[in-house]
């Protein structure tokens, strides 16, 4: 288990963060990972991550159980899995500053059209199987290669202009989804390691607790106020992710 107090300082607001994203802020949890980078190797970071996002899927799971969107859980499954089997095949030849930048620059570029649309009032999309296979493929990939793949996911799905709950409930299982296939194969490279895990233990309580904390205010936002935190939050983090890409790229990481 890692001691250092150093480590902790940074691991404390990440596990937060993390929670509230997993609660139903999506996009907040993009956070979590450049924070553990700064006093840890990214892939000891992901490591540790994991297991706590294994454990605060289950809370998201339950809390929105009765809040799904059946149909766009049915159109998005294909392409997680495509996503997800095209990064295990492809995690050693490609660099994750340029996942990194690539998903930041969608991010930066969907809010900004997004906010076009809020503006002009656009009609809500509907489900669209192509669409979803489109996007969760590259969410699936993203995520397995640089733990970010909730931006391609909701520029499929926030164009719906679903309930709040029913938008949190309908990303919860997918990204549960992906975090327990992504640690069965995490298990089979032999990235997770007893102290990393014990690591991950010693955070959970707060990993839980915050997780609620997301859930009690996504539950007390309406759409009205909630999307424009989301993409005020989709917007941050893309512009953090270009910046972690561009920097990575230029060092020649």
């Amino acid at each position: 288990m890692i001691s250092d107090w150093h480590f902790y300082l940074a691991a404390i607001p990440a596990v937060i963060l993390q929670g509230m994203g997993k609660g139903g802020f999506s996009g907040m949890g993009a956070l979590s990972l450049p924070l553990l980078c700064l006093v840890i190797p990214p892939v000891q970071a992901v490591a540790i991550q994991l297991p706590i996002l294994m454990a605060q899927d289950l809370v998201g799971v339950w809390a929105y159980r009765r809040n799904l969107h059946r149909q766009n859980l049915l159109f998005c499954l294909p392409g997680i899995f495509i996503g997800i089997a095209v990064g295990t095949l492809m995690a050693a030849k490609v660099s994750a500053s340029v996942v990194q930048l690539c998903v930041g620059l969608i991010a930066s570029v969907f809010v900004l059209v997004s906010v076009g649309r809020a503006a002009a009032d656009a009609a809500p999309e509907r489900p669209a199987v192509g669409k979803a296979t489109l996007w969760c493929s590259v969410g699936g990939f993203t995520s397995f290669i640089a733990n970010a793949g909730g931006v391609p996911v909701q520029v499929y799905l926030m164009p719906q202009k679903l309930a709040p709950a029913v938008y949190a409930g309908t990303m919860a299982v997918l990204f549960a989804i992906v975090n327990y296939v992504k640690f069965g194969v995490f298990m089979a490279i032999d990235q997770l390691s007893g102290p990393n895990l014990a690591t991950s233990g010693v955070l959970l309580p707060l990993a839980i607790a915050s997780t609620f904390l997301g859930v009690w205010m996504v539950r007390h936002l309406s759409g009205a106020k909630f999307y424009p935190m989301v993409r005020a939050l989709t917007f941050g983090v893309g512009l953090k992710l270009v910046w972690d890409g561009a920097a990575a790229i230029m060092r020649g990481a």
